[in-house]
């Protein structure tokens, strides 16, 4: 077979044109992937239920939103994860091949079916549906060497200055922070002092979100003499809170000092992160 070629340059030159073009139309019309997919899209559910056990939490919030989810199209597989903290986390696993953005669209008009059946407290706290990946794809560690940052500061420097700018990179899906949470205030209540006062936590709670409201006023004049109302702001530090006293009423007059503490601090204590014994850090 060689000898006939070598005898005969000019067929082993039209074969191989031919075999090259044939070989470019091949190349544009068939489907190429550098990453094929192998992992199926994953959308994950995250809702929070402040004060309830993961027995609450799966038969008020996971099992409702089960039962919707029952027969989505391409779904293969859900799993569903409730902590004692009161965060619960729903896995929803589609075919391989699948359009991402379609499987959470479909999540999503699902879960409105669901949304009703749920407790107020979680419907006010929100519940995200996001897509997600079956596994991290880097994990970024942020410390301060010198102990000089501690945990807080540097999970909510992330939150600030390095969540959105990778949640922008394409091809990045979701980004977590893991360690300390965001910064947030905390109240402590001496239950023993509020039943000698007769205040309830729910008489708190309506106190202080009745301050931390936003009220605008209108609007006085127009241009070129254009001023806005405020009449109220919302509380961005824990010392322009205003007594319960003024808040509560008479009854937490005389002990609203020792029925209360305020700080500021963490959302939820209940991730911890460090990295070779230094300081808590976090880990997007």
């Amino acid at each position: 077979m060689s000898k006939f070629f070598i005898n005969r340059p000019i067929v082993a030159m039209v074969i191989s044109i031919v075999m090259v073009i044939i070989g470019l139309v091949a190349m544009v019309q068939l489907p190429i992937a550098q990453f094929p997919e192998l992992a199926p899209p994953e959308i994950l559910l995250n809702a929070t239920y402040v004060g309830a056990d993961a027995l609450t939490l799966e038969q008020s919030v996971a099992t409702p939103i089960e039962q919707q989810l029952q027969g989505v199209d391409n779904m293969i597989y859900m799993n569903s994860t409730n902590a004692a903290s009161g965060l619960m986390r729903l896995r929803v696993d589609f075919d391989v091949g699948t359009n991402a953005n379609t499987d959470q669209i479909l999540t999503q008009m699902r879960y409105l079916q669901a949304e009703s059946q749920l407790p107020i407290d979680v419907r006010n706290q929100g519940v995200t549906i996001l897509k997600s990946a079956t596994s991290p794809l880097a994990l970024f560690s942020l410390y301060s060497p010198k102990g000089t940052y501690d945990g807080t500061f540097l999970a909510n420097y992330a939150y600030i200055n390095i969540n959105d700018p990778m949640s922008r990179v394409p091809g990045v899906g979701q980004v977590a922070i893991f360690g300390a949470d965001k910064y947030a205030m905390r109240f402590w209540v001496r239950p023993d002092t509020l039943a000698s006062l007769g205040i309830t936590v729910s008489d708190i709670i309506n106190a202080l979100s009745n301050q931390n409201t936003v009220n605008p006023a209108g609007q006085i004049g127009a241009e070129p003499v254009h001023r806005v109302v405020g009449a109220g702001r919302r509380n961005p530090d824990e010392r322009e809170v205003r007594p319960l006293r003024e808040a509560v009423g008479d009854k937490a007059s005389d002990g609203h000092r020792r029925t209360v503490r305020r700080e500021g601090g963490t959302f939820s204590r209940a991730h911890i992160g460090g990295r070779r014994w230094n300081p808590p850090g976090c880990v997007p």
